[in-house]
């Protein structure tokens, strides 16, 4: 059976990856989003490289309204818990203009707050491994979300040129086991990376966001 076409964004290469953004405000949960959508960003996700080739990751599809309203309810548990250290004070780079704050983003995630469990598609993805164990040594879990994120990162970039917005969120990681049960997951051999919502997007005008000079962030031979 021939796959059914799929219309795609006239975005160049340079556009797809500069105007793809953490979409919260502009997700339709009105429309629902074809499984032929979701797996041809699938496919292309299992092109990206991974540690030594295992191609550990998989993604879980939550689109059942009852799973998705109990999905979210955890992810909402772990949005009222008290913020992470690192979320209090420190050096920040999205400041440094009107905007683009964290107050911005906190609107933003209490829109999301208000509307998760009606998003069509959440994807949890995940990572195998041979025990949790791995996840107490650095250079392990480097390895670990090194073989998972570009993988994700490719299937946001292809959700976006074909219309699609998601965004990278953990805190149903708070969870991560009452979740576990939840999707049937191995909770000893197989670790959540994230909870990202996929939908249509409202509007596909999206537009570079501002960033500090290239020159603040890079840095050659030494720091």
């Amino acid at each position: 059976m021939s796959q059914p076409e799929i219309r795609r964004l006239d975005l160049t290469p340079d556009e797809l990856l500069t105007t793809t953004r953490a979409v919260r405000r502009r997700l339709d949960v009105t429309r629902p989003v074809p499984r032929e959508v979701l797996l041809d960003c699938a496919r292309l996700a299992q092109q990206a490289p991974s540690g030594s080739n295992r191609q550990r990751w998989d993604f879980v599809f939550v689109t059942d309204p009852e799973q998705r309203r109990d999905l979210a309810a955890l992810w909402r548990e772990g949005m009222a818990r008290p913020a992470a250290p690192q979320f209090h004070g420190g050096p920040s780079r999205h400041d440094y203009t009107e905007g683009s704050g964290w107050p911005a983003i906190a609107d933003s995630l209490r829109h999301l707050v208000d509307i998760i469990d009606q998003v069509p598609v959440l994807l949890v993805p995940c990572i195998q491994v041979s025990s949790r164990a791995e996840l107490g040594d650095p250079a392990t879990q480097a390895g670990i979300w090194g073989s998972a994120l570009p993988a994700v990162w490719s299937f946001m970039l292809a959700a976006r040129s074909r219309g699609l917005g998601t965004v990278w969120t953990t805190p149903h990681l708070n969870y991560e086991r009452e979740a576990a049960e939840l999707l049937g997951l191995p909770y000893e051999t197989t670790v959540q990376c994230a909870l990202v919502p996929v939908a249509w997007t409202i509007g596909t005008d999206f537009k570079p966001a501002r960033r500090v000079p290239v020159t603040e962030v890079v840095h050659w031979d030494r720091w």
